[in-house]
């Protein structure tokens, strides 16, 4: 990874955190979104001690609002000609329905709406990096997830799980949806499942979900078990070209009937641009649809 620009979010701690550092130890160069500036800082100091005389930086954005990621996504793409590696990794779970300040349901704003914005954001600088990879993680809780394009903000009924296993279920979508439209750029995107891993996920999320936690992590793999195929992705030459594919440990697996849907895909892409028209419209007016397959 000598020479190579990662952007990764959810870097902070547990599975990103791992992630990062070990590509920093493999000699990349990481630029790290981050919402929580101590946090940053001290993940900063680990990336510069894990892969030491590289200019590894810290950009802060709550990649819970449309408007600040579109913003924190701008920023990177003004400033980085290449982009290697794109890595979607924030994510969180929620007991009690909440939305942002742009009134989007917290789960679908962080977990699905941050990657499709972003990755928006950086994809000139992508298809401009030879080979560049983009990887989302997502979740066996897929599974769980019901889209209802009429109701992307839980409105009509909130489950913590289910709107966590939607969102999930949306990471594997855009993914397949993305590969298709980056078709004949070298540009690959994949997702991936990490197993059930004990991490900070899940500690502030209130409830029931933030009691059970502490228990269910006595049965979860460990944050470097569950970055293994994320690294993976990042800079085995064995991925090179495998694109749209959902990966658990290390191999691509078949995701939920829901997760294969190509017309559903194309449905939420859809609703996602005009969300994003919305809330961070473009001042240049360009095409967010991105190249498309012939």
């Amino acid at each position: 990874m000598r020479g190579t620009v990662v952007v990764a979010t959810g870097g902070t701690s547990g599975i990103g955190q791992v992630a990062v550092e070990t590509l920093a130890g493999q000699g990349a160069r990481i630029i790290l979104i981050a919402r929580d500036a101590a946090r940053a800082d001290q993940t900063l100091h680990r990336l510069q001690a894990a892969g030491p005389g590289v200019a590894h930086a810290i950009r802060l954005a709550d990649l819970s609002s449309v408007a600040e990621t579109h913003r924190v996504g701008r920023e990177i793409a003004a400033a980085e000609p290449r982009i290697d590696v794109l890595i979607n990794n924030a994510g969180a779970v929620f007991s009690h329905r909440q939305l942002t300040t742009e009134g989007l349901e917290m789960t679908f704003a962080v977990n699905h709406m941050a990657y499709f914005v972003l990755t928006d954001a950086l994809r000139a600088q992508l298809i401009a990096t030879p080979g560049a990879r983009i990887i989302n993680t997502a979740s066996l809780a897929h599974k769980n997830g019901k889209l209802d394009l009429d109701d992307l903000q839980s409105a009509r009924g909130y489950s913590s799980f289910g709107a966590y296993g939607t969102s999930k279920l949306c990471n594997i979508l855009f993914t397949r949806q993305l590969a298709r439209r980056l078709d004949g750029t070298g540009v690959t995107a994949n997702c991936l499942h990490p197993g059930f891993v004990a991490t900070r996920f899940g500690d502030q999320s209130g409830g029931v979900i933030q009691a059970l936690a502490p228990l269910a992590k006595l049965f979860a793999v460990t944050p470097q078990q569950g970055a293994d195929t994320i690294i993976y992705l990042a800079s085995s030459p064995d991925v090179a070209g495998e694109t749209g594919k959902y990966f658990y440990k290390r191999k691509p697996i078949t995701p939920s009937p829901a997760a294969r849907d190509d017309g559903l895909a194309a449905r939420l892409w859809a609703a996602s641009e005009a969300i994003v028209a919305r809330l961070a419209p473009d001042p240049n007016g360009s095409d967010r649809a991105g190249p498309r397959s012939s």
